[in-house]
Parts: structure tokens; sequence; C-alpha cells
């Protein structure tokens, strides 16, 4: 049965590729994008243009903070589920601007929890990051593990949503979802991210600049199965739960850098940089309560993926 979302920040990377997977399967959604200066607001229109000729899909630009927006479109669009993507994204400009992180990152998620449980919303999934993990060597990283030393605004809004997320699970009963994503890559990544900065560097012969000694590890998620990650907690939420959403393998920057340079086909060249403020050394996901309870099951390994990154990227 088809079911109406309304997806927040549905224009973005990942929100515009849950929006075309919902679509395909008959589901209405509701974008809900304020196309913010983040990065070109002509990429992320782009990004809705196989959506726009689908039946079923309506956008809405707008804030995620704007009471009596959000207020009329629940009154003009009902909808059975809100899927909330919608966030300032990104470590380092979180630590230049933190005030504006917490406003749009906080409020706006009170906001929209506030608007499912006032129009009886009942199915509510909320974009978290591996972030909230913090600075830390034991790995896999565990949705039971403490994350209450988070070490960027970034990943302490990320860190209080979750906490926002089940107080009003807690008094309204709303069964909610938060999905700790890990380090997400594939076609229409942000510009500014690595894999796609690192891809466009080596392509135009440019140094890369490698913060550290290149051992820092992460865990590289491919977006098509963050979306069936994503899709399997919109068709499974009960209660309050706690997702990661990884691939449970982590590569080195060192190999990430090289596997680039093999998927363009050319030697990167390489700029050694100081270790940045707020970066951690190491993400790797558990990701056992997830395939137990979801079914998820990443199957995108590294090179495979950043093939196909690289094709869309010179397409």
């Amino acid at each position: 049965m088809s079911v109406r979302v309304l997806l927040t920040g549905g224009a973005g990377f990942i929100g515009s590729s849950v929006c075309d997977r919902l679509l395909a399967r008959g589901d209405e959604v509701i974008v809900l994008d304020n196309l913010d200066d983040y990065y070109e607001p002509a990429i992320k229109r782009k990004n809705l243009e196989s959506a726009r000729e689908q039946e079923g899909f309506t956008f809405v630009e707008g804030d995620i903070r704007d009471h009596d927006l959000l207020e009329n479109l629940a009154k003009t669009h009902p909808v059975d589920a809100i899927i909330h993507l919608a966030a300032r994204a990104g470590v380092r400009p979180s630590i230049e601007q933190p005030t504006l992180y917490t406003d749009v990152n906080l409020v706006g998620t009170s906001r929209l929890l506030e608007l499912a449980h006032r129009f009886s919303i009942d199915n509510f999934v909320f974009a978290s990051s591996s972030s909230v993990y913090g600075e830390r060597t034991e790995t896999p990283f565990r949705e039971t593990d403490l994350v209450d030393h988070p070490v960027s605004p970034y990943a302490a809004t990320k860190k209080a949503g979750e906490l926002l997320c089940h107080s009003f699970h807690h008094l309204f009963g709303t069964n909610i979802a938060c999905l700790r994503f890990f380090t997400v890559y594939g076609p229409r990544q942000r510009p500014e991210m690595a894999i796609h900065r690192f891809t466009r560097m080596i392509d135009n012969g440019e140094a890369i600049p490698v913060f550290g000694d290149g051992s820092s590890r992460r865990d590289y998620t491919y977006i098509d199965d963050i979306v069936s990650g994503v899709v399997a907690t919109l068709d499974q939420n009960d209660g309050y739960e706690v997702y990661n959403l990884g691939n449970h393998r982590m590569v080195t920057l060192t190999e990430l850098v090289e596997s680039i340079g093999k998927a363009v086909g050319s030697a990167p060249k390489i700029d050694r940089q100081p270790q940045q403020p707020g970066d951690v050394s190491v993400t790797c996901a558990d990701i056992s309560h997830a395939q137990e309870k979801l079914g998820y099951d990443p199957k995108t390994p590294i090179e495979e993926g950043l093939r196909a990154f690289v094709d869309w990227y010179r397409r």
C-alpha cells in the first residue's frame, strides 16, 4: 500500500535519492527544502529533475523552522509519515557557525516533531549521524555505546536531535527511528564532500590536501544501500529505535585516495596538511541491529561504488 511522505531536505544528495526510490514504488512524496546556499542551489534543483516528471511528486520551497508554513503544509497535504533529512551538514563549517547549526538542526527538528504530534503523524524517521560517536578507537560502533562526548557542534546537534526524538516518543508514543549514517557517497554527493572533491581535484591534476598521515579510517556507505535502509525503516518503524546505517568496512584515507585515482585513471598528487579540529580518527558501524530488525544488507564494495560515482561525475 502506498504512503504519502513529507521528505525534508529532499533536494539534497540523500534526500533526492530517497525521493526517487519512493516515487518508483508508487508512494507520494512532498519534498520540503529551502534550497539554501550551503552549496549551489542549481545542483539541488537538478537533483529533482527526474522526480518532477513523476506523478505523486510535490515540491515546496521553505524552511523547516517556519511554523506557519509547516502548519499550512500539514493542512493542505496530510501525510502518513515524515522523513526528516534536512539539516545544516558538515563538521568543519559547524565549528565556524555553531549558532546557525544549533538553530536549524534543533529548532527545525523540534518544529517537525511538534507537527507530527499535532497532526497525528505516527511515523517519523530522523537522519542522525555517525559523528555522534565522537573520538574513539574501539570498533565497531554500537547503538548501545555511550555517545555523550561529541567533538563538533554538528555532532552535538545530531545527538541532541536524537534526545528530542526520544522525548516525543516517550510523551506521545510516536514511532520514531533515528538513523546514524556513516559517510555516505555516490552520485549526487555534495561537491564539498571528500570523495567528490578528491575526484574533481585528481581529474584536474591538482594536489589533494590530506589531513594527518593518511591512516584515519572511515566506514564509507554507498547511496543505494543507505536509501534501502531508509525505506526499510519507513516501512517497519515501530516504537523508538536507533540504527547504524553503514557498510561495516573501514578504508584508510590513503587507500581511499588511491582507489579514487584508479577509478579516475590518474595518479593522485598529495599535499600533506595537519589534522583538522573536529575530525575523528576512525568510524566503523556495527550493523547487526539494522540487519536483524530491518533486513538491512549493504552490498556495494568501495571500488564498485567509486566507479559508479566517477561515471556519474563525468556525465
